[in-house]
């Protein structure tokens, strides 16, 4: 089982090298890298290449894991069926990773909440409304993209301990508490790689979100 973990990480982690913002900008000889924030995640890459290619980047970032969730599934569902969950677990933490550290991008990659809501569709649906609604508010009030981000990750990350306390999440008992510190480590790691934004944010220098990208 401990060999499964790797490999379905490691799936996961290829479909994340799939960095569809940084393909987007060179198709439109524009590399995302270099310019606003050098994010190549969906917020830099619409706010440099305009609301579509922004919404379309966020669409197949989320796909990506749930496209890897999909793979696990698919090779171990008969060969480990009662962990099946866990390992579909490990194949969005992958994509999540691969993102955020492209190793053909010396590890230099996004900060994964496209991806992390592509985990959430597919394998915590229960808890999308409140982690949508927590973002959208956010954003909506304040303008701040990377606030919104933020609170989301901290939504998902308690409601995953009040859901599995509660035997509302699909995990055997067994795999509980390792799938909720896997899913708590991708929320940790989702504010750490923000933590350039709550400088920002502190310092009251934070880019607020438009939907005009720099090259209208």
């Amino acid at each position: 089982m401990e060999l499964m973990r790797l490999v379905a990480l490691a799936i996961g982690y290829a479909f994340g090298l799939i960095l569809s913002g940084y393909l987007f900008g060179k198709k439109k000889d524009v590399d995302i890298r270099k310019q606003g924030s050098g994010n190549i995640g969906t917020t830099n890459t619409m706010r440099i290449l305009g609301i579509k290619v922004g919404a379309l980047t966020l669409v197949c970032d989320c796909l990506k894991c749930v496209a890897a969730v999909v793979v696990v599934w698919l090779l171990f569902r008969t060969s480990y069926p009662e962990h099946i969950v866990l390992l579909e677990l490990y194949g969005a933490l992958g994509a999540i990773l691969g993102h955020d550290f492209p190793f053909f991008m010396k590890f230099k990659g996004g900060k994964g909440i496209a991806c992390s809501f592509g985990m959430i569709i597919a394998l915590f649906p229960q808890c999308l409304p409140l982690c949508v609604l927590i973002f959208v508010l956010a954003v909506a009030i304040t303008r701040y993209v990377s606030l919104g981000s933020i609170l989301a990750a901290l939504g998902l990350m308690v409601q995953i301990w009040i859901f599995g306390a509660k035997g509302w999440l699909a995990f055997a008992t067994s795999d509980l508490l390792e799938a909720q510190i896997l899913v708590s480590f991708a929320c940790i790691l989702a504010i750490v790689l923000h933590r350039g934004n709550i400088k920002r944010l502190l310092a009251g220098n934070e880019n607020k979100f438009s939907f005009k990208s720099k090259r209208d």
